[in-house]
């Protein structure tokens, strides 16, 4: 069940207060007054691929992965989020439906402001539509990067940059090794590009070798430098 409840600006985290700053006194009333925040289970489904994009999305707490649907019903990971990141209205200003999913990984928070209101305020606020075009190029560089790796590298090369990646994204515990992050080995083989029986068979051997620790879904990197090696070499 989703939980909707609404929230003053003061208990918004840094990131989107930035945010608010680009707005004016009459854009920040409004905001105010439409702003909401839904928690979400883990795995509950935050957008589906094909809905209408009504929602600009701030990812408060938790971690959300966005995911698409691809031949033979394949799911493949194209993006993580972490606190705070902004997701969800590309589609709108494609003026098309979405063509990726959104769910959550673990109990995530997630703020919500209507993509009517962010139309509306670009119109007039200069500084907001920089904002929108900037936090697209860069989504869409981090795309073409990936793009490169999920097709060029080898199924050993994929595997050490999706660990890689997971622990530049989501950081580690207070051991200093242990990935923040609990993946299902679907997750991850989604996420590097293989099939399942792969990623197993290749984190298998990342264990024998030495460079991480496996127990279920917890994963320890060893050896940080080796799997940088082995996800350059591709």
């Amino acid at each position: 069940m989703v939980k909707r409840e609404i929230i003053s600006t003061t208990e918004l985290p840094q990131r989107i207060k930035e945010f608010i700053v680009l707005l004016t006194s009459e854009q920040r009333d409004e905001f105010n007054a439409h702003v909401s925040v839904q928690r979400y289970a883990k795995n509950d489904l935050i957008y589906a691929e094909g809905d209408v994009s009504t929602h600009m999305c701030f990812l408060l707490s938790g971690k959300v992965k966005i995911s698409k649907v691809g031949i033979g019903g394949r799911t493949q990971i194209v993006r993580v989020l972490k606190p705070v990141e902004y997701f969800g209205y590309r589609a709108y200003f494609a003026q098309e439906n979405y063509v990726t999913s959104a769910s959550a990984f673990e109990t995530s928070v997630v703020c919500k402001i209507p993509m009517s209101l962010i139309d509306k305020w670009m119109q007039v606020n200069i500084r907001l539509s920089l904002f929108f075009v900037r936090q697209l190029s860069v989504y869409l560089g981090d795309s073409d990067q990936r793009t490169v790796s999920l097709t060029q590298k080898h199924i050993r090369g994929r595997l050490a940059e999706a660990l890689l990646f997971l622990y530049d994204r989501y950081g580690v515990e207070a051991d200093g090794q242990t990935l923040a992050i609990r993946l299902s080995r679907e997750d991850l083989a989604s996420l590097s590009n293989m099939t399942t029986s792969n990623a197993i068979r290749t984190l298998s051997t990342f264990a024998a070798e030495g460079l991480i620790t496996v127990d279920k879904r917890t994963i320890r990197i060893d050896q940080l430098q080796q799997l940088e090696k082995i996800s350059q070499m591709g």
